[in-house]
């Protein structure tokens, strides 16, 4: 813990150093929140929600979608590998089955496994900001929200010209990709090709992605705008270590994901409706041994089919938010079969304000209709008050559920078999926090607990057993974290000052009769400092600390860091990551890089 403060104290006071000119800072008070039906703006929100800005995004060390989420308080990213080659997802100590990502309220979830949550993960630049709910969203998105949801918002407007980028950095890393914008009065258009190489930094963790997006927005003039997106992502790479044990240093994986969404909202006076349209596939392919496919080969194939009408309704009574989402599912798979789920979701909240709109009520409910698993409902509360303008207390209670993955439910291998008649994972949380904004300081904290029930875990009896799929853990999971963000200048030049940490208990029943292979390993303390200084009005520099300590006992400290420099149509950027070298591993013992050298050059042309 010593070590741990000491880390802060040393960022707050680097802080007094030269650089010039305030940074642009996003007013998060009129952001409205895109991933919520009842679109309330940040401000006015009864939950812990952490807003990633374009102006956070650019100043970041982070190389990858996954290296930029570890920077907020209560989201675990353990990575395996560099360059976000493959990664899961953890909320508040969650399962990375129970964590939501979208992109544009497009939803992302697998219904194979979680480990696919950011195949479909798009570059940096294309993104124009990410909302970050933490706590029980299956109210607002569905049962895979059960710990929380991030939904990635792209950009919708463009400078019109072409954008090409070139980086190169350590372990043979390189990086290149271009992105076309072309707009008019009423459409604006966006295409974008990248891909990245590497050789890898240990045996057997080379990677190969290409990333391909476009993003086109029409009648931007008019009252009904059509926004239509699509992607595809493409990985090969090596996972030494990644699955089976840490000696299985020669397996292979290879994804490929495909995203095409169509959405747009028509207005009739009170009541507003937005209808989507998407489909989303995954392939998967795994090798054992890479130089021989013959030994042992998974090859899954997902597609996903969702048609969703959400709505907004305004009275005297309040604001009504309801929707419909219908979603076919195929699973096509060499070891778990062929499979197909039909799942029907309606979701109502109603928004009621009173004394003087200083205090707001949010009841609502959630149910859905899974063709193999029946019916289930999940009802929610949201309270908040404004005693003040800029000060604003709330709580929240709800209750979720996860079904069982196509992997928990079909799989086998020679050490591990599924269980089909598993039952889908409960939980009832609720949440306690409070938000202040003092000029250029704000404040956020939230203490909160998860009471979980039928959590799935791979159990035997004996170590010569197969491991088991089963229902067999209870788990109560609570804690509290705390943000601040500051803005202020010394000497005439502006800072950014952002700090954060998370406190997990996590209290675990495990039958002492059998043996289990999950573990739970949420992080018990994790704190991370990020300060941001502009040297001149085109000289930034970024440093990130981060410090992590597991219910295991490991503990590390990583320290990166990234320096700008842009002009109207050029930047150059050059990032450290784990600055001082540190020894650690974020999950299956996969030791991370000892430390990286990234150097890149954007150019605009118009």
């Amino acid at each position: 813990m010593k070590k741990l403060v000491l880390g802060f104290l040393t960022i707050i006071f680097s802080a007094v150093s030269w650089s010039q000119e305030p940074p642009s800072q996003e007013e998060l008070g009129e952001v409205l929140l895109t991933g919520t039906r009842l679109m309330i703006p940040f401000e006015e929100d009864s939950r812990s929600i952490t807003i990633i800005s374009k102006e956070m995004i650019d100043a970041s060390p982070a190389q990858s979608l996954p290296d930029l989420l570890q920077q907020v308080a209560g989201v675990d990213v353990r990575r395996r590998g560099a360059m976000g080659t493959q990664a899961d997802l953890y909320i508040r100590g969650g399962s990375f089955d129970q964590t939501l990502l979208l992109i544009d309220g497009i939803k992302l979830d697998d219904a194979q496994t979680g480990h696919h949550t950011f195949n479909a993960a798009l570059p940096l630049e294309l993104i124009e900001r990410i909302e970050i709910i933490k706590g029980p969203a299956a109210r607002i998105y569905g049962q895979n929200a059960f710990t929380g949801a991030i939904n990635i918002v792209t950009k919708s407007r463009f400078d019109a010209g072409v954008e090409v980028a070139l980086s190169s950095g350590s372990f043979q890393q390189i990086n290149a990709g271009a992105t076309a914008y072309h707009s008019t009065e009423s459409t604006s258009h966006m295409v974008h090709f990248s891909r990245n190489t590497s050789r890898g930094y240990r045996y057997n963790t080379d990677y190969d992605q290409s990333n391909y997006a476009f993003k086109s927005v029409f009648n931007q003039q008019g009252r009904q705008i059509w926004h239509l997106l699509g992607s595809f992502s493409e990985r090969a790479f090596g996972a030494n270590g990644f699955y089976a044990s840490p000696a299985a240093t020669d397996q292979f994986e290879a994804t490929q994901t495909s995203v095409l969404g169509l959405s747009t909202a028509v207005s009739m006076g009170q009541l507003t409706l937005k209808p989507r349209v998407y489909w989303r596939r995954n392939q998967d392919e795994y090798i054992y041994l890479r130089n021989d496919p013959t030994v042992y080969r998974n090859l899954h194939a997902t597609n996903k089919i969702t048609a969703e009408v959400n709505g907004v309704f305004d009275s005297r009574l309040g604001t009504t938010g309801f929707g419909l989402d219908l979603t076919q599912t195929f699973l096509s798979s060499n070891n778990l079969g062929q499979r197909a789920r039909f799942a029907t979701t309606l979701f109502v909240e109603h928004r009621m304000r009173f004394f003087n709109e200083s205090v707001d009520v949010i009841p609502g409910i959630a149910a859905t209709n899974f063709s193999d698993f029946g019916t289930y409902a999940y009802p929610g509360l949201d309270l908040g008050w404004a005693p003040m303008e800029d000060w604003r207390i709330y709580a929240n209670t709800g209750f979720t559920y996860r079904i069982p993955t196509y992997t928990d439910l079909f799989y086998s291998d020679p050490t591990t078999i599924g269980d089909a008649d598993l039952s889908p994972e409960e939980a009832f949380s609720w949440e306690f926090g409070t938000r202040y904004q003092l000029g250029s300081l704000s404040f956020s904290g939230a203490w909160f607990q998860r009471d979980s029930k039928n959590l799935i875990d791979y159990v035997k009896p004996s170590p010569d057993d197969l491991w088991q799929a089963a229902n067999v853990r209870g788990l109560v999971t609570q804690g509290w974290e705390t943000e601040i963000d500051w803005s202020f200048d010394v000497l005439g030049r502006g800072q950014k000052l952002h700090l954060s940490y998370t406190h997990i208990t996590d209290d675990l029943e495990v039958p002492t009769e059998e043996l289990s292979r999950y573990v739970i390993n949420s992080f018990k303390d994790r704190a991370v400092g990020t300060w941001t200084s502009n040297w001149t009005n085109k000289w930034q520099h970024t440093v990130v600390w981060k410090y992590g300590e597991r219910a295991s006992g490991d503990a590390f400290r990583v320290v990166d860091f990234a320096i700008n420099y842009r002009r109207s149509s050029f930047e150059f950027k050059a990032s450290i990551e784990n600055l001082l070298g540190e020894e650690y591993s974020e999950t299956n013992l996969i030791p991370m890089p000892k430390g990286a050298v990234f150097v890149g050059l954007r150019y605009h042309i118009k």
